[in-house]
């Protein structure tokens, strides 16, 4: 296994390609760039968890093609240098006819780009961006899980049955022949493996997307009245209601704190919070509602405590990271991912899924000890420094990319 990155070895209407004088790439000198295909559900989750691997796709001379819906028309994403193309993928559509033409039309995208390389992100651009790529002969494919998702781990008959469903769906999706399917935990790993989704020799192991250390950076707590963070996407099984429930106890016993959800709603999940909800919630003065925010370094520097209490089929959650390279401590819940980045007493605590009771008793031992949350943000610091820069985990990416197009 590599140190760098975690392998298990058990036509007419193409677009022109970019004419140069010629580049070294991979090892070997190329009369053009060679091309990269990001597809990526929507724009905020492009910019949040893959626009570092973009850029540095493009620092490594290759042509950068961004797949997804911007709410902006793409002016963001050419603003960076990269091609923007509208992606035909709805996230909210359930609609089977319209899924299928959407699928027509990636297919067609993906003739029309003919790019060397593609890189699915999440479920559904991987279940219908593998069948056009196998559809549009593309040469090389990249599937990222960034967790297994709710599916495999809610249970009930719906969820069973979606699953089955899903499980099909995923072993034709992964067997393209020069493929690599990233995964960000050995618990997810062991799970591909074991359901037979994928054969080892396609795997790779690369914990995450990583953090900038220079934007996100160690500060002096700057409240007077501790702020204790939770920011995700408003759903019941990243623990919000836990969250409240913690947060009404605390306050019931006079623990002098403010409580703050940040993050976006999202309604095409089926365990999203309602906006009406939140702001019931707030109205009530149980904890406070900052909406979606695009200033996370300035928004976690103004944070005593962060918390993910999720019960959620997480990969390695950014927002831990993020939190930890401002050194602040975190309490989250005994899931891999997270115990993958939050070591219990050593720059943080893990306390069980949906158990807001110990939730509350985390929160009020770290809001009781300044010097233990001192020292737990300066170590977690010091673990991302070490483990989880977003320049280490583009690099490990880009490694595969090479080996693909090697392989092509």
């Amino acid at each position: 296994m590599s140190t760098a990155i975690q392998r298990v070895d058990n036509d007419s209407t193409a677009m022109p390609r970019e004419e140069s004088t010629g580049i070294v790439w991979n090892g070997r000198f190329r009369c053009r760039k060679p091309r990269l295909l990001l597809l990526i559900t929507e724009d905020w989750y492009f910019r949040s968890h893959r626009l570092d691997l973009a850029r540095e796709a493009q620092r490594s001379g290759m042509e950068v093609f961004i797949a997804t819906i911007a709410e902006d028309g793409g002016k963001w994403i050419r603003d960076e240098g990269f091609t923007y193309l509208p992606s035909p993928i709805v996230k909210r559509s359930r609609n089977p006819f319209r899924e299928i033409h959407a699928t027509l039309r990636l297919t067609q995208l993906y003739r029309k780009v003919q790019p060397d390389i593609v890189h699915h992100v999440a479920m559904k651009p991987i279940l219908y961006g593998s069948l056009a790529a196998r559809l549009a002969g593309i040469p090389a494919v990249v599937n990222a899980f960034g967790g297994l998702g709710y599916v495999f781990t809610a249970r009930g008959m719906s969820c069973q049955l979606l699953r089955i469903a899903l499980t099909v769906m995923l072993r034709t999706a992964l067997a393209l022949p020069n493929s690599r399917v990233v995964l960000q935990t050995r618990h997810d790993w062991h799970r591909v493996i074991r359901e037979k989704l994928a054969r080892q020799d396609q795997t790779v192991i690369i914990p995450g997307v990583g953090v900038d250390i220079t934007a996100f950076t160690p500060s002096p707590e700057c409240s007077a009245v501790p702020v204790v963070l939770l920011a995700c996407r408003m759903l019941w099984d990243k623990g919000v209601g836990d969250f409240v429930r913690a947060a009404t106890s605390l306050k019931q016993q006079q623990v002098t704190a403010r409580f703050v959800l940040v993050g976006r709603t999202d309604p095409a999940n089926p365990h999203a919070i309602s906006e009406a909800q939140l702001l019931s919630w707030q109205q009530e003065g149980a904890i406070e509602w900052w909406g979606c925010r695009d200033d996370m370094p300035h928004v976690l520097a103004t944070a005593a405590i962060v918390v993910l209490p999720t019960s959620y089929g997480e990969g390695v959650p950014k927002i831990l990271l993020e939190a930890c390279a401002s050194a602040r401590p975190v309490i989250t819940t005994s899931l891999p991912g997270c115990q993958q980045v939050v070591r219990d007493g050593e720059n943080g605590l893990l306390i069980p899924a949906n158990d807001s009771e110990a939730l509350a008793k985390a929160i009020k031992v770290l809001l009781e000890n300044p010097v233990l949350r001192a020292l737990m943000g300066t170590r977690g610091r010091q673990i991302v420094e070490r483990e989880f820069t977003a320049e280490q985990m583009s690099t490990q990416t880009m490694t595969v990319y090479r080996e693909l197009v090697e392989q092509a």
